[in-house]
């Protein structure tokens, strides 16, 4: 049996979302995400590494897994994120290896931004 790069590795992430066009506005502003439509109910993102999906197919069902996205400059990402609408659950702490935050996005989900830059 052969594998692949993408074998044993995360390779898309899904939201149900109550309105598409808000997360993309969301998601959008505050860490450029890019975006493919594919019909009413679902739309594709990237961030240029990770793609994943919005769809509007089930119940929002906030919770879940932690999703841990990368900034360069925490500080940064938490102003963008504060200026799109985002709730930040947990303040900026250390932990071994850098330091990080939690928000919550316009459905609920709670999400992650780490850094290991000083700032």
């Amino acid at each position: 049996m052969t594998t692949t790069e993408r074998d044993r590795r995360i390779d898309n992430i899904e939201f149900n979302v109550a309105d598409i066009a808000r997360s993309k506005a969301f998601y959008g502003a505050a860490f450029d995400w890019q975006f493919t439509d594919y019909g009413p109910a679902y739309t594709e993102f990237s961030d240029g590494r990770l793609t994943g999906g919005f769809t509007t197919g089930e119940a929002v069902r906030p919770g879940g897994p932690l999703v841990i996205l990368y900034a360069d400059d925490l500080a940064q990402a938490q102003r963008r994120l504060e200026a799109a609408g985002a709730v930040i659950t947990r303040a900026v702490f250390a932990f071994p290896g850098g330091r990080r935050f939690h928000f919550q996005d316009p459905d609920g989900y709670e999400l992650a931004v780490w850094s290991d830059q000083a700032h």
